[in-house]
């Protein structure tokens, strides 16, 4: 008899302090444990989810793309240096000479750099001893009696600016009008992550509560075991109830618990879960507020509003339209390679030379210009011409593309609505069984304590009132989870409304 009381205690002990794990109403002081409301938890997530920052941070790098682009209108500046050491200076001939003063013809022309090679090879091959000399260039025919004379310095150098900037380019305003487009396909894109991110978060908070609620009807059936099994043994105790009874009652009892511990864990892997879409560590401490009966009372109004809903709003279809937009206005654009370009240009630099290093007594001569190049395009192979036919079957697919995922979409909010108004029908039958069922299992305890009912007629009302229960919040959490999708097909924006 002492082992049972133990047994019995400890069983009413430890499921009762899993459900105060999760009661957020009464918490102790110093507690930590984040209690967020719906909205607490779509605000959160909106500012710490990974995928809603990667795709702000899309944005910003689209950004400053587009003001890459506009860039090219204006001019492009750029600052230049040079310095050539010349090895062999060219040679100027006037007028027209006889044979005898043609320049020694192709021996001349490799002269500079056959015979300083010729030298370096006789030195070696004589093996003189000691360094070899360096070797000093010999007069050149052209200075001396060919006739020509050799201009130029060794040292050349030069140093200036130069600019341009196109005054008429039609291929390069449209491309910038492109990339304006493909900043605000992005913050489509990143639109069309928020709705994704506000829709996981929704599902998961509903997951939340729907564990809860199974963990309360489990809970109420666990207690609902452990009382008749102490009814059950006082009438065993005075020889009224049989040792089947007696055996049922504690088997009862015993099979009551692991569906407490297996609410308790669905709660737990819920939290997780919500806290991994919202983009918290998971060791932080958090808890939800409500129940899935507070939606319950606004089922049919939502279901009016979702049977009035349109794609307008749609991200999907807005972005295959951006697509469109931006194919069209590529289509234009290679059209464009058609026209003639004019681009204006200027350079202004400085330019010395010499036979030697003293800077101090160069003379830098300046050289500058202005002027403008005009580009007209003849013949490219037929090149643009295929380029424009090829953008043009994309824009085709496109549209057969928007066309086909506009019906899926329409598909899709079928589904929902109906998931939503079956939900809708099994939330109201669930629950008007559920009060009868209750109703039921009030009477069958009574006649039980009085000893008119047997503990399987108490067993098999508990049984149809748990399962009606259950029936009632998953209805709920199916009803609330279609709305999330259909919200999210529809387009509607959390941050919006």
């Amino acid at each position: 008899m002492c082992v049972r009381k133990i047994v019995i205690a400890l069983a009413l002990l430890i499921p009762g302090m899993a459900w105060a794990q999760f009661q957020g109403n009464e918490r102790p002081a110093g507690d930590s444990t984040l209690v967020l409301s719906l909205d607490d938890a779509i605000k959160i997530a909106l500012s710490e989810n990974t995928s809603v920052k990667m795709a702000d941070m899309e944005i910003q790098r689209l950004k400053y793309a587009r003001k890459g682009t506009y860039a090219a209108l204006f001019p492009q500046v750029n600052g230049s240096g040079s310095y050539q050491r010349t090895i062999k200076r060219q040679v100027m001939y006037m007028g027209g000479g006889d044979d005898s003063g043609s320049g020694g013809g192709t021996s001349s022309m490799f002269a500079g750099i056959l015979e300083p090679i010729e030298w370096y090879l006789n030195q070696l091959i004589a093996q003189a001893p000691g360094p070899i000399e360096p070797y000093v260039p010999k007069p050149t025919p052209e200075d001396e009696n060919t006739g020509g004379i050799a201009v130029g310095r060794l040292n050349t150098w030069s140093a200036g600016i130069n600019a341009s900037m196109p005054l008429v380019n039609a291929q390069l305003w449209e491309n910038i009008s492109i990339s304006a487009d493909q900043v605000e396909l992005a913050v489509e894109k990143a639109r069309e992550s928020r709705l994704g991110t506000v829709t996981s978060v929704k599902q998961a908070y509903y997951a939340v509560l729907l564990a809860k609620e199974a963990f309360e009807v489990y809970k109420q059936v666990y207690e609902n075991a452990v009382e008749n099994f102490r009814q059950t043994e006082m009438k065993y105790n005075v020889q009224k109830a049989s040792e089947l009874d007696y055996t049922r009652a504690k088997s009862n009892v015993a099979a009551a618990i692991p569906n407490v511990y297996n609410a308790e864990s669905s709660i737990m892997l819920a939290l997780w879960q919500l806290k991994a879409v919202m983009g918290l560590e998971l060791e932080r401490e958090i808890d939800v507020t409500g129940s899935l009966d507070d939606y319950a009372q606004t089922m049919f109004r939502d279901m009016n509003e979702g049977e009035n809903a349109d794609l307008e709003r749609n991200t999907t279809l807005r972005q295959l339209d951006m697509q469109a937009e931006q194919l069209a206005k590529t289509v234009r654009m290679q059209q464009y390679a058609y026209i003639p370009s004019l681009n204006l240009s200027f350079a202004y630099s400085f330019n010395a030379m010499a036979d030697n290093f003293k800077f101090s007594e160069y003379r830098w001569t300046p050289y500058s210009y202005v002027g403008l190049s005009l580009s007209i395009p003849i013949f490219s192979g037929g090149q643009r011409h295929y380029a424009i036919k090829q953008t043009r079957v994309q824009a085709d697919e496109l549209a057969l593309q928007r066309q086909n995922t506009e019906r899926q979409l329409r598909i899709s909010i079928h589904q929902s609505l109906q998931t939503m108004d079956t939900a809708m029908r099994t939330y109201d039958s669930a629950r008007d069984a559920a009060g009868t069922a209750q109703k039921a299992y009030d009477i069958a305890a009574k006649s039980y304590q009085l000893g008119k009912s047997t503990l399987t007629d108490l067993s098999n009302t508990e049984l149809t009132l748990t399962q009606t229960k259950l029936q009632a919040v998953q209805a709920v959490y199916n009803f609330v989870v279609a709305k999330a999708g259909l919200e999210q097909t529809l387009g509607y924006d959390f941050t919006e409304e």
